[in-house]
């Protein structure tokens, strides 16, 4: 055009344009990951797969490990949330089905799958940055029931392990589904060991 405005490139707005061009990149990885495992993981098709130029994702991601890490770190975003509406045993509980629906859907099995029998550093480093966020998260919630009262003062990281790890372990034998009944009794034990074994001062 006369003006010269066409070849010019848009500003970049926060949720604008080049943000969906990112989360495109970043839900395709994911799937392929999914679909492939890190092994099989190909750099070349995700712009094919998320329908933008290969350029958006070699400008973006130009490195591979890294583009794989924040995939990961995009679709474990909500498994590292936790509530804070004042009672500790229902957050837990909450936080535990928020992990098990994310765990169970057939998706969340295939990436999961695909996860665990790699040993790539990009792997390695994903995982414990999502391992870091969701300890992050259950500290600071943690730390506040221990300030108010709630529990006595305990290892946060220890309740975390202790509370999800027959998650992983039901969801895994792949027998049933995991329910709220399940996550009310995984947390109802472990506070009450905790309460029983740290008494308050």
């Amino acid at each position: 055009m006369a003006n010269g405005t066409a070849d010019r490139p848009p500003a970049r707005r926060p949720g604008g344009r080049n943000a969906r061009v990112r989360a495109q990149i970043l839900d395709a990885t994911v799937e392929l990951v999914a679909r492939d495992g890190i092994a099989g993981f190909r750099y070349e098709e995700v712009a094919e797969f998320a329908g933008v130029h290969k350029t958006s994702v070699y400008r973006n991601w130009p490195d591979r490990e890294e583009l794989v890490v924040q995939a990961l770190l995009r679709y474990a975003e909500d498994l590292a949330s936790i509530a804070d509406t004042g009672d500790i045993h229902r957050d837990l509980v909450d936080f535990l089905l928020a992990l098990a629906g994310g765990l169970q859907t057939p998706f969340g099995q295939t990436l999961e799958q695909a996860i665990q029998p790699a040993r790539h550093h990009s792997t390695v480093q994903a995982l414990t940055q999502i391992l870091d966020q969701r300890v992050a998260a259950l500290q600071q919630r943690v730390d506040t029931a221990v300030d108010r009262g709630e529990l006595p003062p305990i290892d946060s990281s220890f309740l975390g392990e202790m509370i999800s790890g027959p998650v992983h372990l039901i969801i895994n034998r792949g027998i049933r589904p995991f329910t709220r009944t399940d996550a009310e009794r995984i947390v109802a034990v472990v506070l009450a060991g905790i309460r029983a074994t740290t008494p308050h001062p």
